[in-house]
């Protein structure tokens, strides 16, 4: 169900500032077309429909993030966080992306997994301070109710990051192993910075229209190039 709803999610807000590649695509010559012609036209015409009628979904209802984060400006154009905000002198960050596209299912649940992929999400949650060459990273599974935490470590700030850095970096103790007190104290100290299943109506829907762009992209980006392909071999 969710990866059908991705594939026609909503565009008319975005869907308007697109660039149709299938204008550029050439008409048929009046000769027999060649095999691989004949394919290329084949692909155009699927990738034509299906992004017209991606185009033709409503956007899902708009949701702020909860105060005091921000969205990161462009970030739903590119791969880095979607939240952000201060915390006395901290900076965090986070960036989401599904479970099931981390660890995906074996398929056999059918439109149930679907549903179940929406309800679960990976956060990375860094935290920053001024001067400081490494951040603490948790590593978080979120659900509806309720946030995890997978994994605490240090991590090398990008202005300092070295290849023999992150192939030599320990990443922590399985964060089960610790000991309960630990554990609660670690969930108290991320909660106290805004994190919580509180982010996840809006990091879902933020994650939805993000998958919806770049779904769009690809049926331009890919248009684009068998129609330049196409448009070679006609000369």
């Amino acid at each position: 169900m969710w990866r059908k709803a991705i594939a026609t999610a909503a565009a008319r807000r975005f869907g308007a500032a697109l660039h149709h590649p299938w204008r550029t695509i050439a008409r048929p010559h009046s000769t027999t077309a060649s095999p691989s012609t004949a394919v290329d036209s084949i692909i155009l015409r699927s990738l034509k429909e299906h992004y017209i009628d991606a185009q033709k979904m409503n956007p899902p209802p708009k949701i702020n993030p909860p105060s005091p984060f921000t969205v990161v400006q462009g970030s739903l154009d590119g791969n880095g966080p979607a939240l952000k905000r201060t915390y006395g002198r901290e900076e965090i960050t986070i960036s989401v992306m599904r479970i099931a596209n981390i660890i995906p299912g074996d398929g056999e649940g059918g439109e149930d997994d679907d549903a179940d992929d929406t309800n679960q999400l990976c956060l990375h949650l860094d935290v920053s301070k001024p001067g400081q060459k490494e951040s603490l990273h948790f590593l978080c599974a979120l659900y509806p109710d309720a946030l995890g935490i997978h994994s605490v470590s240090l991590r090398r700030n990008a202005d300092f990051s070295s290849s023999l850095h992150v192939a030599s970096t320990y990443n922590g103790p399985v964060f089960e192993d610790l000991d309960e007190t630990t554990r609660d104290a670690f969930h108290n100290y991320v909660e106290e910075r805004g994190v919580s299943e509180s982010l996840f109506p809006f990091l879902r829907a933020w994650l939805y229209v993000k998958d919806h762009r770049n779904l769009m992209q690809w049926f331009k980006s890919v248009g684009i190039f068998i129609s330049e392909n196409k448009k070679a071999k006609d000369y």
